[in-house]
């Protein structure tokens, strides 16, 4: 048999806290074999990406590794000095972290940090000869036209640019096992087809192994060799990809599968055949008519040129309805969400609420309509002030608009806590402990305060494991036949748009390419854009088992 070149074994990680010691990992052993792909699936505080962390020895905080053996090509890491750990990071073990703003630096160029990267793991001499190899990297990364992106910084990035340059860093000096923790949970489809197809390549021609972490269980089925499920910090069940997606035996993995909108079948066409039949006419609440949006963009100098993110863009949402807008970062999705929003200004077109143009209104009917118009954006953490607590947050809105008295607004935060499923006593805690997903229903709740009919959801579950993200699927579905709700869903995530949207407009460079009723896109795609997007969609089109395989 061939020798594994990851080897762990009876790994224990406890955390101290006070005099306390709290085992989260326990006895975890799985091998990967050289140029394999194991895939460790689970939900959010599985053990996932302790385990990973303990492997390259970079564990949070009191976490410390309290027995067990981990062993790279016969090396025994768990002992190795501090010297010998950071020779091994990066050159035979790469490792790309999920959050891509809290891993790169703000205040350094993008190509500043990649080039620390290269000089760091020794991969080039000389500015001339680390830039070159920088601009490489990026581009084995997917980052179009590197050289100019190499001036620019993180906040100039989109959340997949950002990635893409994380993946770039860990992929620098061809490591011999490559981390991967969440690495394409921020990208759209496609892009994280590109991504994961350069793993692929990586596989198969230089025998890098992959170990990858995600809650994405259709994303694991199309790129993993064999499947780890973790739950509780222990392996409930672990096997060939297949074999896992297409026969689970354990009820937690059971409950894995059935929630992954990429893998529910039968969930999802019987989800779509409601929205089918719900589907019918209705009065437009929202109307956008030729939506423009240009920018000013410095090229060099005092030079500027201008850069239209949102083109002709027009579509309508029926109240009660959810239309999905989808398409790949950049493609101006989340600009037309910020115009509809009053956060930016439309450069031409027209958005009407009931019939009333908003470009007219007044500065206090802006701020009423706000009221009624409230948003759910993609990092609940990035948007929850961590000094206030949840009760606080939640009252928030009703503070501002001058809505009941203080105990009437804390009563109402109560309330709002029962509607998204979530304990009273929360109220009292602060963000920091909180789970994602209960930091979402948190958002979502704020956004209710003030019972507007309209809610904009920016990617508000692309983050969340596939547990959470079920649940919040159909707490927003229960929120809306209750409340009689308008959404509109901005995501890249086209299985999730398969099980919660009734419309779907598709964009591309800014641009509508092709708009209806979800069940027609899904099943008779027009657009050749359209049917890249619908391929791209892990689990959905590609064979189970094998990374490229």
């Amino acid at each position: 048999m061939t020798e594994p070149l990851l080897s762990v074994r009876d790994l224990r990680v406890a955390f101290r806290s006070g005099r306390q010691i709290r085992e989260v990992l326990h006895g975890v052993s799985f091998d990967v074999l050289p140029g394999e792909t194991l895939a460790i699936v689970g939900e959010s505080g599985s053990g996932k990406s302790t385990t990973a962390s303990a492997i390259i020895r970079l564990l949070p905080g009191t976490g410390h590794i309290s027995g067990g053996s981990v062993t790279l090509d016969g090396r025994e890491l768990t002992t190795a000095s501090r010297g010998d750990m950071e020779d091994i990071r990066g050159r035979d073990i790469g490792f790309v972290p999920q959050d891509p703003m809290s891993n790169l630096n703000p205040v350094w160029s993008i190509g500043f940090q990649v080039k620390e990267a290269v000089r760091a793991n020794g991969l080039a001499q000389g500015r001339r000869e680390v830039s070159e190899r920088a601009v490489e990297v990026l581009k084995q990364a997917g980052l179009a036209d590197a050289a100019r992106r190499m001036h620019q910084f993180p906040h100039q990035f989109s959340g997949g640019m950002r990635q893409r340059a994380l993946i770039g860093i860990g992929l620098a000096a061809d490591p011999k096992l490559l981390i991967a923790d969440e690495p394409t949970s921020a990208l759209d489809v496609t892009v994280q087809r590109v991504i994961l197809d350069h793993l692929a390549m990586l596989t198969s021609e230089r025998g890098t192994s992959v170990l990858l972490i995600t809650h994405d269980l259709g994303l694991a089925g199309d790129r993993a060799d064999r499947i780890i499920v973790m739950n509780q910090g222990e392996i409930v069940e672990a096997g060939p990809s297949a074999e896992i997606l297409s026969n689970p035996q354990h009820p937690y993995t059971q409950r894995l599968v059935a929630a992954a909108p990429s893998l529910a079948s039968q969930r999802i066409g019987a989800i779509a055949q409601a929205h089918a039949g719900k589907a019918e006419a209705a009065p437009a609440v929202v109307e956008v008519r030729g939506l423009v949006k240009e920018y000013s963009i410095r090229t060099g100098g005092l030079r500027q040129e201008r850069f239209r993110a949102v083109d002709d863009v027009s579509f309508e949402i029926p109240r009660g309805k959810t239309l999905a807008l989808v398409g790949e970062s950049g493609s101006g999705k989340s600009t037309v969400a910020k115009m509809l929003l009053q956060l930016e200004k439309p450069t031409d077109g027209e958005i009407l609420i009931d019939g009333n143009a908003t470009s007219t209104m007044s500065r206090a009917e802006v701020f009423r309509l706000r009221r009624r118009m409230q948003p759910v954006f993609q990092d609940p953490y990035g948007s929850l002030d961590p000094l206030r607590s949840i009760g606080t947050l939640i009252s928030e809105p009703l503070h501002v608009h001058g809505i009941g008295t203080r105990d009437e607004q804390h009563q109402r935060a109560l309330e709002l806590l029962d509607q998204v499923a979530l304990p009273r006593e929360l109220a009292w805690r602060y963000p920091n402990e909180l789970s994602g997903g209960q930091r979402q229903r948190v958002a979502i709740a704020r956004a209710l305060a003030l019972k507007p009919d309209i809610v904009v959801l920016d990617e508000a579950v692309s983050a969340l494991d596939v547990l959470v993200q079920d649940q919040i699927l159909h707490l927003l579905s229960d929120l809306q036949r209750e409340l009689g709700l308008t959404y509109l869903f901005i995501t890249h995530d086209l299985a999730v748009v398969r099980v919660a949207a009734d419309f779907v407009c598709v964009m591309e460079k800014g641009r509508i390419v092709e708009q209806g009723r979800v069940d027609d896109i899904f099943s008779n795609p027009q657009e050749e854009y359209t049917q890249r997007l619908l391929e791209a969609i892990p689990g959905a089109a590609a064979p189970l088992g094998g990374i490229g395989r």
